[in-house]
């Protein structure tokens, strides 16, 4: 990259790239290049102005020698950008908008009074349609109203009036339609799978991790349960279960054989299978998300749906008022004025802009929101329910001690083991995966299929045995498994202060994997705060045993906690509290939690865990720190405030205009003027930033 510097401070610079222009393609390559770099925390690209704002971490030397290595080629060939640009959007709606106000200032300022007259005329056509089409539908919407102020105006022949009140739902118009398209947009982005790498079949038979963005139609990449499924494709080889909640909504899995099609963003629950690729990295996906988006209501949030409904609502009341004014004091001007101000621009575009905002401040916290209806959830919730590993406890437990029995070697159980769990990358899988990486103990996938059995295990064959690795109930009593007679002692002098996992060989006890798993540092302090912010009830679940689970609850001070739980036992028991009244939150990270995380009111998935829980969750937070529990129910109940002051500001506002509008006190266009200025204002306010965010962060 050949580029200027024009600003440097510690961690921070801004560019100007060397060459005269740049695409908006350009520029959303670079960015997301950036981001995609390891000591990025900030990149924003202007493209045109064509300057790089690029805040970093790390050594500065590393981040020059970066940028100057830096080639469009390798940037086309390295990043996979989404079929739409936001940046583009963003464009063309700036263009349309600025071509609007240029061309009122022009008519304003140049033309002579009966051509804007006649202009005036032309325009309120649209307008006229529309107030007509509510008329032979019977019904009263703001729609009418509109239509009839203008008119009235029209032939009252006060064209200044009936032009600046077209010319701001206009302007009201696209600012709406820009707001609606952008929502779905960034909504739609924050969805996207992110999925830098698959593992693609060669035509000899191999498989190569490979990066998605090189990845063409009609190449086969192989896909194993419990992993995301990365591109639109037709199922070549294999037969799977397909979980399709983040597309469809639908709850039970789909059975998938050959010739069948499965889409980017959908899980294997079960199964392996090798998928022809229909469509390359973002041409799929996105379509599909803005188009469940579009079809359905789950994402909008009640206030949402609330504030739409009163908006309709009050339209008929508002034509009442004009025609009261207009009996009691036979003045046309009073009852225009009354009828040039309707609640519904302010209560449908406001609300929607502040769930957005809140949405977006929301992914500046890494935290990613499905839609307002899961804030409000999060903002109503009393309990909270925590899965225990990986949730709970850090993110990365380690090796203990592996312990053989049956007169086994400990580093071949360990390889084994490894070779089992890393097909399932939940936090206790991926410290064995770890520990046998660290220890040196490669392999070979010397066993048949993996099977994962929901009730905490996996299952396969190793030379003609039947292995199986997983908690104790698994291996004890789902599977009836034994100890060898002889090691009895051994096995009850086991250490209960760390996690274990069992592996069984042909029904015999093999090893015992102790899984040293410390509790995070934050977590008794996040669990106090949520209780001050509200929060009624914390619960741990976990398949731990009792004796392991009450020295844990008690470190962390939760309220209540269950232990030995089966992925089907979480998800009644969440299940049973809502039963009973509660708004619940469950938070995990593994393939087990997910029946609980579609169960709760709101999901929340830690972003390391395992993809189908992931996908299932309405909300996910970074695995750093759960401070961001925190600053979820912060932004949460303060979007919830900004709701609810929004309520009272458009009606009390608007009420206020249609009294002095009534009383003579405002002309029609200066009551027009206010009540679109106030649109503007409560709009503005709520794309401002949430106070809790500052608050959060200070306390973490």
């Amino acid at each position: 990259m050949r580029a200027t510097i024009v600003h440097e401070s510690r961690g921070r610079i801004r560019l100007r790239l060397c060459q005269k222009t740049m695409t908006l393609r350009q520029a959303d390559l670079l960015e997301t290049w950036l981001k995609g770099r390891p000591w990025a925390r900030e990149a924003a690209v202007h493209e045109r102005t064509r300057c790089v704002i690029l805040t970093y971490q790390g050594e500065r030397s590393r981040v020059l020698e970066d940028l100057a290595r830096f080639t469009w080629a390798d940037a086309e060939a390295s990043v996979t950008l989404p079929g739409h640009s936001t940046r583009e959007l963003n464009r063309r709606f700036q263009e349309k908008l600025t071509g609007k106000v240029l061309a009122k200032a022009a008519s304003a300022l140049f033309l002579p009074g009966p051509v804007r007259a006649a202009q005036a005329v032309w325009h309120m056509v649209p307008f006229l349609r529309r107030g007509l089409r509510c008329l032979r539908r019977r019904k009263i919407k703001v729609e009418l109203l509109d239509a009839l102020s203008i008119t009235i105006s029209v032939c009252r022949r006060d064209f200044g009036t009936a032009g600046a009140v077209m010319f701001l739902l206009e302007i009201g118009e696209l600012l709406e339609d820009w707001t609606r398209k952008k929502s779905v947009a960034d909504l739609a982005e924050s969805l996207s799978l992110h999925v830098d790498r698959v593992w693609l079949r060669t035509a000899g038979g191999e498989e190569v991790l490979t990066p998605i963005g090189q990845v063409r139609p009609g190449d086969r990449v192989v896909v194993r349960a419990g992993g995301v499924v990365p591109l639109d494709g037709v199922l070549a080889e294999g037969e799977i279960t397909v979980n399709q909640a983040s597309l469809t909504g639908e709850s039970v899995p789909v059975a998938k054989r050959p010739g069948g099609a499965v889409y980017a963003g959908t899980v294997v629950e079960e199964g392996e299978c090798v998928l022809e690729v229909r469509q390359a990295a973002g041409q799929g996906r996105y379509d599909q998300i803005v188009e469940m988006i579009q079809r359905s209501e789950q994402m909008k949030s009640a206030a949402e749906a609330r504030a739409a409904g009163l908006a309709d609502k009050l339209v008929p009341y508002t034509f009442a008022g004009s025609l009261l004014s207009l009996a009691l004091t036979r003045n046309v001007t009073r009852a225009l004025s009354v009828l040039m101000v309707d609640f519904s621009c302010a209560l449908k575009l406001a609300m929607p802009l502040a769930v957005l905002s809140a949405m977006r401040e929301a992914g500046g916290e890494h935290i990613t929101v499905k839609g307002g209806k899961f804030l409000e959830a999060v903002a109503r919730a009393d309990t909270i329910v925590f899965d225990k590993t990986g949730t709970l406890t850090h993110a990365c437990p380690r090796v203990a001690a592996v312990i053989p029995f049956g007169g086994r070697r400990e580093e071949e159980m360990l390889r084994l083991a490894a070779c089992l769990e890393e097909h399932f990358p939940h936090s206790m899988a991926n410290a064995v995966v770890e520990e046998a990486r660290r220890r040196g103990l490669t392999h070979r996938e010397y066993h048949s299929k993996v099977e994962y059995l929901v009730a905490h295990g996996i299952a396969s064959s190793v030379n003609g045995e039947r292995v199986r690795i997983g908690s104790a109930h698994f291996i004890f009593e789902d599977e009836g498994c034994t100890i060898p007679p002889e090691e009895q002692a051994k096995f009850g002098a086991l250490p209960p202060e760390y996690s274990q996992l069992h592996l069984a060989i042909d029904g015999v006890l093999a090893a015992v994997i102790c899984i040293s798993d410390p509790v995070r540092e934050e977590a008794r302090d996040v669990l106090s705060t949520l209780r001050g912010l509200g929060m009624k009830r914390t619960v741990m679940l976990t398949g731990d045993s009792p004796r392991t689970a009450a020295a844990i609850a008690r470190q962390l001070g939760v309220d209540d906690f269950r232990a030995g739980v089966l992925p089907a036992d979480k998800a009644d028991y969440v299940a049973a509290l809502r039963r009973e009244g509660h708004t619940v939150l469950m938070v995990g990270d593994g393939i087990n939690d997910s029946p609980a995380l579609s169960e709760a009111d709101a999901g929340i998935a830690v972003s390391d865990g395992a993809a189908i829980a992931r996908e299932i969750a309405d909300i996910t937070i970074a695995a750093d720190s759960l401070w961001e529990l925190v600053r979820l129910r912060q932004l949460s109940m303060a979007l919830m405030r900004r709701i609810h002051a929004n309520y009272r500001f458009v009606i009390g506002f608007n009420g206020g205009l249609i009294a002095l509008g009534a009383a003579g006190v405002l002309p029609p266009a200066t009551s027009a003027m206010l009540h679109n200025l106030s649109t503007l204002a409560v709009s503005l306010r709520s794309m401002s930033a949430l106070p809790a965010a500052g608050r959060a962060r200070q306390e973490s």
